[in-house]
């Protein structure tokens, strides 16, 4: 798996970016972390700079949480705090459920839908997965506009004009040429969260973007703080990948969860 390490400090926290992303996508958390914590951030198998997950394996939410415990024990790195967006807060939970992880921050999770949402999310995804290649060269023009960006990312940035016009055209870039993208977006069908109390125990934040329009606040939060009341939840003022929108925000809301779980352990 590729990743990129940064920081130190007592605390490690791993990083894990959504479907059709890249662990550069965390920059501007990173940045705000690395002084008084070790940071790994990783492109998930299949997207990025890594491979894809082994030959015959789907790549489902559950082989996902299995190759990043496989991670953690190839680094060394023993209960790592983790957080992760979209794809990656639902993997971020499935680790807290295994007890793999010191604590487990979730931002936007994919997993809290319903049938209808969750085929929304699909077929919105699915359009960047589905771009004919004759078209991408126009498509990669537009995204080094501020007004392309708004264009283009909308529906999964509370404000696109924020993201560098470099980061833009690498995130269409690294999608494009995801072996995962849609393998894996079709695997979400078979992924809901559920049996909430199996991760009692592990400390859980929830955050999501009030402005998130793809795995929708309105609707899917409440339904996480139903299944997880005991866990913190958050709003974030930003969209469904709240990165460049408030990074500041986003690294307190890790940072907190980190010092949380340490306070809980004594």
């Amino acid at each position: 798996m590729n990743y990129h390490r940064e920081g130190a400090g007592a605390r490690t926290v791993v990083l894990i970016h959504g479907i059709g992303h890249h662990w550069q996508a965390w920059r501007p958390v990173i940045e705000r972390l690395a002084a008084d914590h070790e940071v790994i951030a990783c492109d998930s198998p299949g997207f990025g700079s890594s491979p894809a997950l082994a030959s015959g394996t789907e790549p489902t939410i559950w082989a996902y949480t299995q190759a990043f415990e496989d991670f953690f024990e190839q680094l060394g790195v023993r209960r790592p705090h983790v957080a992760g967006n979209s794809m990656g807060g639902a993997i971020a939970l499935e680790l807290a459920r295994r007890r793999a992880v010191a604590s487990a921050t979730a931002l936007s999770p994919a997993g809290f839908w319903t049938d209808a949402e969750l085929r929304y999310c699909q077929a919105s995804l699915g359009v960047l997965a589905r771009l004919p290649a004759p078209i991408r060269p126009a498509v990669r023009a537009l995204a080094r506009t501020r007004a392309g960006r708004a264009a283009l990312f909308a529906q999964t940035f509370g404000w696109p004009s924020r993201m560098p016009a470099s980061e833009a055209v690498a995130t269409l870039e690294d999608a494009w040429a995801a072996p995962a993208l849609a393998p894996t977006l079709a695997a979400f069908s078979g992924y809901r969260f559920g049996e909430p109390q199996q991760l009692r125990g592990v400390p859980l934040t929830i955050a999501w973007g009030v402005h998130d329009r793809l795995l929708l606040y309105g609707r899917q939060a409440p339904r996480a703080q139903a299944m997880l009341p005991w866990a913190r939840h958050v709003a974030l003022g930003a969209g469904h990948v709240p990165f460049f929108a408030d990074p500041a925000a986003v690294a307190e809301v890790i940072r907190t969860s980190c010092a949380a779980a340490l306070s809980a352990a004594r």
